[in-house]
């Protein structure tokens, strides 16, 4: 098994390019099936969820041309309907999209419950309200989400409680459906807005996305197009932070800035310097920063996927922190993991209190999802000595050649391979070096 090994300790320093949205890729693969000519999609991001899923893809007969890194070509045309196999779903939160996109293409599916990050419960009763809403039987039984309908036609949804998800699988089971659907209490996240324009590039009419109300007209078909997928606004969050927690400068590139002010204001606000540019963010840390309390919210609030790692760089930061969290039921099972590292955390519910300490020691962890394992690497880079990460593998589902890029910006990082056998990790010359034996 793979693991990360970290020396703590090093300032992070240079520039880093942020990939495409790993949250807007998932869900805009699965609405290329609805896509009667050939789409193509640029600034992919290269990781595991994106990959699976256009595996699913050729899994239902799709056409898939790598036409260079980060761009790809996909002619849905031929696709047949088909239920996606449970070994690839089940690994990726993101699977329930092929529900909306095939109930759009085909007025049937049969989809396993998604997998993906275990952090809560992740109920789909506002996907199935909103089906319903458009004629569609749909149902959950043994583990499946079966639904189908005769036709699809548009209605009124309101949404008990904010959901990205459900907001996305209702707009793409609308696309093509006949009359109008509006979807009220909509999610406003930048990748909801961003599904929405790439339907629109191929041929929806799709309108209100980053409002309360989303308003589809159902089209007859999509020919097709081009679409840019944009810059992954979590990621950027995390080397924002990570520059911060290192007391590092950090040009953060290929950004939107304004899909990043929750993440700047508090950084700010703890006393580290955040200068915008037109696609770019400069993070400079302090030896000074100081606590703060955050709470997260749907967007435009703090992300509940950068949760995690400020509370890595709050753990050192002067003073007692707050973090509530209102997004997920069950995500701060990481916690114990970086109090392994010596950090000073207390969960009562839904909060943590955070008191800062002089310094972490680096230890043995393991990464229980995702976002976890991002913010495990900001207290390693901030640790003493080493810190070693297992079940690296969450990592990989979303985050783009990470270890690579906290390497180009000075952090002495290796990823150590499962060929390794036993293995022992030494400081020599400031450098990572493994052995067997």
């Amino acid at each position: 098994m793979e693991k990360l090994a970290i020396i703590g300790g090093k300032r992070l320093g240079g520039e880093v390019e942020i990939s495409g949205a790993k949250n807007a890729a998932v869900a805009i693969i699965p609405a290329s099936l609805l896509v009667s000519g050939i789409c193509r999609v640029d600034n992919l991001p290269d990781i595991k969820d994106v990959n699976l899923m256009l595996e699913v893809l050729e899994d239902f007969g799709a056409r898939i041309n790598r036409t260079s890194p980060g761009s790809v070509e996909i002619d849905a045309s031929n696709v047949r309907c088909a239920i996606p196999p449970y070994d690839k779903v089940s690994r990726m939160r993101a699977s329930y999209y092929l529900l909306g996109a095939l109930i759009g293409r085909f007025y049937q599916a049969e989809v396993p419950m998604p997998g993906g990050c275990n952090f809560g419960a992740r109920p789909i009763d506002q996907h199935l309200k909103g089906l319903r809403a458009l004629s569609v039987s749909a149902e959950v039984s043994h583990g499946m989400v079966k639904a189908y309908a005769e036709r699809t036609i548009g209605a009124s949804v309101y949404l008990d409680v904010v959901s990205v998800g459900a907001t996305i699988n209702i707009m793409l089971a609308a696309t093509l459906a006949e009359g109008t659907t509006h979807i009220e209490n909509a999610a406003k996240e930048p990748h909801v807005v961003d599904v929405a324009n790439f339907l629109n590039s191929m041929g929806a009419n799709i309108k209100g996305a980053g409002t309360d109300i989303i308003r589809i007209v159902g089209v007859p078909r999509m020919e097709g197009g081009s679409y840019s997928i944009i810059p992954d606004q979590i990621e950027a969050g995390t080397f924002m932070i990570a520059a911060a927690a290192t007391d590092g400068n950090v040009l953060v590139k290929n950004v939107i800035p304004k899909h990043l002010e929750p993440v700047s204001a508090k950084l700010v606000e703890i006393g580290a310097s955040v200068d915008e540019f037109d696609d770019s963010i400069r993070v400079k840390g302090s030896r000074e920063l100081k606590g703060t309390n955050i709470k997260t919210q749907p967007y435009p609030g703090f992300p509940t996927d950068l949760q995690p790692q400020m509370v890595a760089l709050l753990s050192v930061s002067k003073g007692v922190s707050m973090i509530t969290e209102s997004v997920w039921d069950n995500r701060f099972q990481y916690i114990d993991e970086i109090k392994k590292m010596g950090a000073n955390i207390k969960t009562d519910g839904h909060s943590a209190v955070i008191q800062g300490v002089s310094h972490l020691t680096g230890a043995p962890v393991k990464v229980t999802d995702l976002r976890a394992g991002a913010a495990l690497a900001v207290a390693g880079l901030v640790a003493k000595g080493v810190t070693e990460m297992c079940d690296i593998q969450h990592i990989d589902r979303g985050y783009s050649h990470f270890e690579d890029k906290l390497r180009a910006l000075g952090a002495q990082i290796t990823r150590l391979g499962e060929h390794e056998g036993e293995f022992k990790i030494i400081q020599n010359r400031k450098k990572i070096v493994t052995s067997a034996g």
